[in-house]
This record gives structure tokens, C-alpha cells and sequence, in this order.
């Protein structure tokens, strides 16, 4: 059976629109199928509970939105082993799409998913903070200037304006400018457990971290590589951090960044971990999949491996 997560405000106004035309085709092609429209903050993670819950062993839940209800339904999900999900992308920034190749084209998307056999699986990550508070992310999660910005976007109204438009990607870009000007940098302790053919441990001290991110896809914030070499399905996470110059320059870096030619520029460290660990001298902002996690000193983060059915 499938079991449709619909969030009716992604994508300013668009994803009503994609549902109908959703609705239609599933009828049109003889599907079987439950929906549940989302009413308020978390109530996807509710939804998500509740049908991985159910005594079925091929659960198909699908996700109508963008990236911060899909990271609601991972976050409600009991019994990974018997989801295989599926997604119809209407988000502004649809990170996860992307980098899963689901196209934007609501028709396309549909029929890839239904034409699904096996599906292929992923890995996710998952953030744990100094109370014990676990949160799982499916794009990427991170400290500094990228959190920051997610915070920001949470309530910009440059981002509603641009999304009337169809370029909310833009808001991010210029959010990220500004902040990048104004926020103070972090003097970090990192612990890794690397992974290089043998497992090995590194320690790491930023005195001026400006931002690190852990990647499980290459893009985050609608579209920016972070991470180009990072891949769902190699067990690990990808890191991009940046420290050690200053702000001009890293100014200067982002259209070197947007274009994923940052590998093994000045300032700029990309590594893949299996674990890390993060104290600082003060709270940290702190996102997963450009939701706000709260501002934290101490944060563990792992990669899940191959937890996730996705139906492509």
C-alpha cells in the first residue's frame, strides 16, 4: 500500500497543485493508496509514526514536499526495515531530490517511483547533542555559517518573496554573505574516525572555524556543493570544513565553491568520516537538513548505513 505525506505549503502554492495532479494520475492509473495532508509543525514526524507502525511488511510511504518535511517523516519512522520510500519533489531548495536524481517534473517523479522493483538503499546520518537528543538527517547537518543561515531562512521573508519567483536559492546566497560578515568563528576540537581502507583516528583544534558541514549528499542549501565527492551509499560521511582565512577570502571562495572547485583549496578540509565529535568554547548553531537543532557545545554526529529503501 501507499501512504501519501502530503505538505501543502512547500514550494509557495505549487505543491497543492502538485498533489492534484498526483491524485489524478494515481486514479487515472488505478492505484491504491492513503493520503494525510500535514496541519502544523511535526505533524509529518507524527504521520511518518503512525504508518511505519502498521502491521504491513511492504510499507511505501511517499513524501509531497520539500526537504524539511521529508527530514520530519525520517524523524518519525519506528522500523526502517520496512519503509521503502518514495518522494514528489515541491521544495524550493529539494536537495534530497537532486541528489538522488528524482527529477522535478511531478509526472516523471511519479512514474519512477511506481516503476520502482527494488528500490536502492542509503545511508542517513544522524546528530546526537551533550542532552541526549538524537536527530536523523538524510542531506547533511553542520555548524557555523551554513546553520546560521538555515536559522535565518527559517523566518526570511527575502526567501517567501524569491520562491514567488521560483529562485528561493537566492535568498541563501545572499543570507550567506551577510552572515558571513557578521558571525563571529569558533575555536572547535573535532575527533574523527576516518575511514581509509583500515580505521583511523584523527584530532583536529580550529581557533577561527568558520563553518563544518557533514554531508551524506554532495548539496545542501538548495544546491550548493558542499561536498561534491560525497555519495549516499559508501557508508560514510563527507565533511566540508572551513577555517584558517579570513572572511574576504572566503568571501572571494564562493563562486569557487558553487562551481565544486574548492577541492584542495587553501582553508578548505574534505574528508570522509564514519564518526565524529565536536566541543567548543561556546554554543555552536547547530542544523540538520537546514532545520534549526538548537545552539550546542557539544555534538556527536555517525552515518547509518544503508538504513533507507528509497524507490528509484
Amino acid at each position: 500500500m501507499y501512504y501519501f505525506i502530503v505538505n501543502y505549503t512547500g514550494g509557495s502554492g505549487k505543491a497543492k497543485k502538485t498533489w492534484d495532479r498526483v491524485h489524478f494520475l494515481l486514479k487515472q492509473k488505478g492505484i491504491n493508496y492513503k493520503a494525510y495532508v500535514t496541519k502544523y509543525t511535526g505533524h509529518a514526524t507524527e504521520l511518518a509514526k503512525r504508518i511505519s507502525e502498521l502491521e504491513e511488511e511492504d510499507i511505501r510511504l511517499v513524501v509531497v514536499g520539500g526537504d524539511g518535511t521529508i527530514n520530519e517523516v525520517l524523524n518519525g519512522i519506528t522500523d526502517f526495515s520496512r519503509i521503502r520510500f518514495g518522494l514528489i519533489p515541491t521544495g524550493s531548495g529539494n536537495d534530497f531530490a537532486r541528489g538522488m536524481g528524482i527529477p522535478k517534473d511531478t509526472d516523471a517523479a511519479l512514474d519512477m517511483m511506481l516503476s520502482a522493483t527494488r528500490g536502492v538503499d542509503i545511508d542517513l546520518g544522524e546528530v546526537t547533542t551533550e542532552n541526549g537528543y538524537k536527530r536523523i538527517f538524510g542531506i547533511s547537518s553542520g555548524i557555523g555559517l551554513d546553520a546560521i543561515v538555515c536559522k535565518k531562512m527559517l523566518s526570511s521573508k527575502t526567501k517567501n518573496i524569491l520562491n514567488r519567483f521560483r529562485i528561493g536559492h537566492v535568498a541563501y546566497i545572499l543570507l550567506t554573505i551577510s552572515t558571513l560578515f557578521s558571525m563571529e568563528t569558533y575555536k572547535v576540537k573535532v575527533w574523527m574516525k576516518l575511514s581509509n581502507g583500515k580505521d583511523s583516528e584523527q584530532s583536529l583544534s580550529f581557533k577561527d572555524l568558520i563553518f563544518l558541514a557533514a554531508m551524506n549528499f554532495p548539496a545542501e542549501g538548495g544546491g550548493v556543493p558542499m561536498n561534491p565527492m560525497a555519495k549516499y551509499d559508501d557508508g560514510l560521511l563527507s565533511i566540508c570544513a572551513v577555517s584558517g582565512i579570513p572572511k574576504w577570502r572566503t568571501f572571494l571562495m564562493l563562486p569557487v565553491l558553487m562551481k565544486s572547485k574548492h577541492v584542495g583549496k587553501k582553508g578548505f578540509m574534505l574528508q570522509d568520516v564514519e564518526y565524529l565529535v565536536f566541543d567548543a568554547d561556546r554554543p555552536m548553531v547547530l542544523h540538520g537538513d537546514g532545520e534549526y537543532l538548537g545552539d550546542e557545545k557539544h555534538i556527536e554526529m555517525k552515518v547509518l548505513r544503508g538504513i533507507l529503501n528509497v524507490l528509484i
